[in-house]
């Protein structure tokens, strides 16, 4: 459905070192930093950006926004919200642990703010009701 999710920072090498950190636990290679500045994630057929804002307006996040990282089981989403806590991101909602997803489903869900602000997930589903 989607070829990429772009968010703005405000200081790149602060998101890089982050995302380098988060994303890594979930597989993901380092990002690269495009001849814009941007810093450009891919992996398995999707793309995350981080820019500055091209109008050169500061940053900020969306507010009700939120970016699920699918991760292959649950000691990594403990280790992703790790990483992103050593790295400058903020423990947000509840702790990390089983939610009631629609349709029965449970998932294993921890949450973080990014240095910038950005509502993020790391998601691995555990069960079926």
């Amino acid at each position: 459905m989607f070829t990429h999710v772009m968010l703005g920072a405000d200081d790149i090498d602060a998101a890089k070192a982050f995302y380098d950190a988060t994303l890594g636990v979930l597989g993901v290679g380092e990002g690269v930093i495009d001849e814009w500045g941007r810093i450009i994630y891919a992996h398995d057929g999707g793309r995350l950006l981080i820019t500055k804002p091209i109008n050169g307006e500061p940053a900020s996040c969306a507010n009700g926004g939120t970016i699920g990282f699918r991760a292959a089981s649950t000691d990594l989403v403990d280790a992703w919200q790790a990483a992103g806590v050593a790295q400058g991101g903020t423990v947000i909602e509840d702790p990390a642990g089983i939610r009631n997803a629609t349709g029965g489903r449970k998932l294993y869900l921890a949450y973080l703010r990014d240095p910038s602000g950005n509502k993020l997930c790391a998601v691995h589903p555990v069960a079926r009701g």
